[in-house]
């Protein structure tokens, strides 16, 4: 039964949901701030793998907290956070706190009328007996614990999975390892004295004030009538002292969570601040801010007082001016998340680009980091993409090394193996993609030997193959800025390795064994076992199809003309799973947020509704863009359709929003979509302003009929970033039909076709 609700109706019930989500001093504020759209519960509830998580955390700051459950679905919290270090994994410190008389290093809680900010959290736990809120600075944090019951005593537990706890009175410090090189640190105190304090040992406190085992935990308890308790701490990866001394830097002496509550909102609201919109909806307005405000979540800043702790060497080095940056899945954020911040923010990203070029020093290497977390390079995931971050960043004006980027970024290409998910030599299988231009894929039944392939990832031959050659291409552009002819030339010749795996009869890119034959029997949409992994990665051919941001225009030729491709890509979004949705995505659990054979939940697929602009049919990328952001990113607990991946999916959902994309970071240059918004300004480094006008811009009015650039008539569906950079205005005439014609014979920039 196919049961619809009235369009009025429904939006009025988006919108009480919504609300639910806004907490109560908010929404009585008189005057809405960018802040207060923001909802860090949007996918909370993830639709297959890993959820969105209520994030607090002023931007880009080492200190990132949320609750310590699964999902929103979870019933309990294990304990409250202290912080989390690498993306997605747990806090880790724990503080809990309880009333009852069985005591343990992490008190399991129920909780409920919990309310998130990016800037602060609170949650009633122990069926409603507690009130906590919590508030955080940079590299430090305060919590208040509120109890309603007073008569009983109060305990509060503080606890180390892996490390030294140490008490003196109502101040107390710990370590944590978080790697064989690596720990984290906390120094912390309450506003009063407890009662008794004491490392815990089978339950009960003892007389013991120092420790240094796996589980520890020290326990405070506060005697009867105690109403309040407040424990305010600082973090470090250098040292105890440290952590006091960022304690201190940041709260002074006082124990003020309200003062911590203000500056946390005044920083959000000045971050949030670079993009202002006009239109639109309520839920669409909270969709973009929270999307922004997620792109801050990595990578994080390491540098304490001028200096930094590097995993990568082990060592304290002071950063020179250039605060150090890590905790960056490179494979998700270069497509648009660093683009995003090129745009806005260029001084954090060449800081950003500077750490990971200090990072191949520091690893001994010289080899550019693919995932830098806190813990060191884990060189997850397939291709060497950092490369692309630099070619971008150096064609957009950015204050990059060139020498050593193009050093770094050819050694990680061309001396680590192109395994995926390995950090080891390259070995024979790299030596063969030297050969034959292409990454071999291994025959169906054939057992593997070779010894750096992962027994789950596999060879993703596909995915490596188009995944290198675009790093070689970004290799050519750099070479090129820094006018080295030969070497640009020599690059530019091996960008066009794709076309080793190009079947030009089924018109995919298909796996070849090292005969060069392409592996028989083989379906796009099946074969590969477990996210393709045998031939593509975390998806199946359908997707890799479209995996050659370098060169769309020489795609376009392989697939018989423009004509042809645009015919192509409605049949991706066309095409029918094929199976059940259990099977399907009991296959390919990563490709979610499915319209037809595209996935919108995952990154290699963030580019493909603009192609449509390469293939002269730039008002069907304009339905695409506002079919993708309709259908999947919404103003409730699944409104992500996959793994967020810290900025790598929400920085899309922020540039199409807005309107425009960047299809190949490498090229200056932004794709046209569709804006949601009528009126959006986006602050530029020097009091300059993109400034888009979308007059009409409405639900249904979301096709371009006419434009201008700076008052000129403007037929082209991309602009360069030389175009916008000292400020620009484009005003876009939308209707509710499509101008077929507008921009159909002005593609995008794409290296040359062969």
């Amino acid at each position: 039964m196919n049961l619809q609700l009235p369009t009025q109706n429904f939006r009025l019930t988006a919108l009480a949901i919504s609300l639910l989500f806004v907490p109560l001093n908010l929404q009585s504020a008189q005057q809405t701030e960018p802040v207060d759209y923001v909802n860090p519960y949007i996918g909370s509830i993830s639709h297959l793998l890993v959820p969105c998580f209520p994030t607090i955390q002023l931007p880009n700051s080492l200190m990132r907290i949320y609750p310590t459950r699964g999902d929103f679905t979870g019933e309990y919290l294990d304990g409250l956070p202290m912080i989390v270090t690498n993306h997605r994994e747990r806090s880790a410190f724990r503080l809990s706190v309880t009333q009852g008389d069985e005591l343990r290093p992490i008190v399991q809680t129920s909780w409920d009328n919990e309310q998130s900010t990016p800037y602060d959290y609170r949650v009633q736990i122990a069926d409603c007996s507690i009130g906590v809120h919590l508030a955080v600075s940079h590299q430090s944090a305060i919590y208040e614990l509120t109890l309603t019951d007073p008569s009983k005593p109060a305990t509060v537990l503080l606890y180390t999975a892996d490390g030294r706890m140490q008490l003196d009175g109502r101040y107390a410090s710990a370590s944590q390892r978080l790697s064989k090189n690596m720990k984290i640190y906390f120094s912390g105190e309450f506003d009063t004295d407890p009662q008794q304090a004491g490392l815990l040992k089978d339950g009960r406190i003892s007389d013991e004030w120092l420790g240094e085992a796996p589980r520890t935990a020290a326990a405070f308890r506060f005697p009867k009538g105690t109403k309040r308790i407040r424990f305010r701490y600082g973090v470090s990866l250098i040292s105890e002292e440290q952590a006091e001394k960022n304690l201190a830097r940041e709260q002074g002496r006082a124990f003020d969570i309200g003062k911590v509550v203000r500056d946390g909102r005044k920083i959000w609201n000045e971050t949030l601040a670079n993009i202002t919109v006009e239109g639109g909806t309520p839920d669409q307005r909270t969709v973009l801010y929270t999307s922004y405000y997620r792109t801050f979540e990595r990578p994080v800043c390491l540098s304490e007082d001028g200096r930094y702790f590097s995993a990568f060497d082990g060592k304290v080095h002071a950063d020179e001016g250039h605060p150090f940056y890590s905790d960056d899945w490179i494979w998700d954020t270069y497509r648009a998340a660093h683009p995003l911040r090129a745009l806005i923010q260029p001084k954090k990203e060449e800081d950003i680009i500077e750490s990971y070029l200090r990072m191949a020093e520091q690893m001994g290497t010289k080899w550019m980091p693919t995932f830098p977390e806190m813990t060191g390079d884990t060189r997850r995931m397939n291709s060497n993409h950092g490369v692309a971050m630099v070619a971008d960043a150096l064609w957009k004006g950015l204050n990059v090394d060139a020498e050593r980027g193009f050093d770094y970024c050819r050694r990680g290409i061309e001396e680590k193996t192109l395994v995926p998910w390995s950090g080891a030599p390259a070995g024979r299988l790299d030596q063969f993609y030297k050969d034959k231009g292409y990454f071999p894929a291994l025959p169906e039944g054939e057992k593997e030997t070779e010894p750096n392939v992962n027994s789950f990832e596999q060879r993703q031959p596909i995915a490596v193959t188009l995944g290198t050659a675009y790093d070689q291409w970004c290799l050519s552009r750099i070479a090129e800025f820094m006018g080295k002819k030969d070497l640009a030339a020599k690059y530019l010749a091996l960008s066009y390795n794709y076309r080793n795996v190009w079947n030009a009869e089924t018109l995919f890119f298909h796996p070849k064994d090292e005969k060069g034959n392409f592996l028989p029997n083989f379906d796009y949409r099946f074969s590969g076992g477990i996210g393709a992994r045998a031939a593509y990665g975390e998806n199946n051919g359908w997707t890799y199809r479209w995996d050659v941001q370098h060169n769309l225009a020489d795609l376009a030729q392989l697939m018989g003309g423009k004509e042809a491709m645009a015919r192509e890509l409605d049949r991706t979004f066309a095409e029918p799973l094929g199976k059940s949705k259990w099977q399907f995505y009991g296959e390919f659990p990563d490709q979610t947020g499915n319209i037809g054979q595209f996935t919108m939940a995952n990154e290699p697929s963030l580019h493909i509704p603009y192609i449509y602009n390469y293939a002269g049919a730039p008002w069907k990328t304009q339905k695409r863009i506002r079919q993708c952001l309709e259908t999947w990113f919404r103003n409730d607990l699944m409104g992500v359709p996959g793994d967020e991946d810290g900025g790598g999916m929400t920085s899309f959902v922020v540039f199409s929003s807005l309107g425009f994309y960047p299809v190949t970071p490498g090229f200056p240059a932004y794709n046209i979509g569709s804006p949601l918004f009528t009126d959006a300004r986006i602050k530029l480094p020097g009091g300059k302003e993109l400034h888009i006008i979308a007059k009409g811009a409405s639900r249904e009015n979301k096709y371009i009929q006419s434009a201008t650039l700076n008052g000129k008539p403007w037929d082209k569906p991309w602009f360069s970033h030389d175009d916008i950079k000292n400020g620009a205005t484009l005003v876009l005439e939308m209707t509710d039909r499509p101008n077929k014609q507008w921009g159909s014979t002005a593609t995008p920039p794409s290296a040359p076709a062969k």
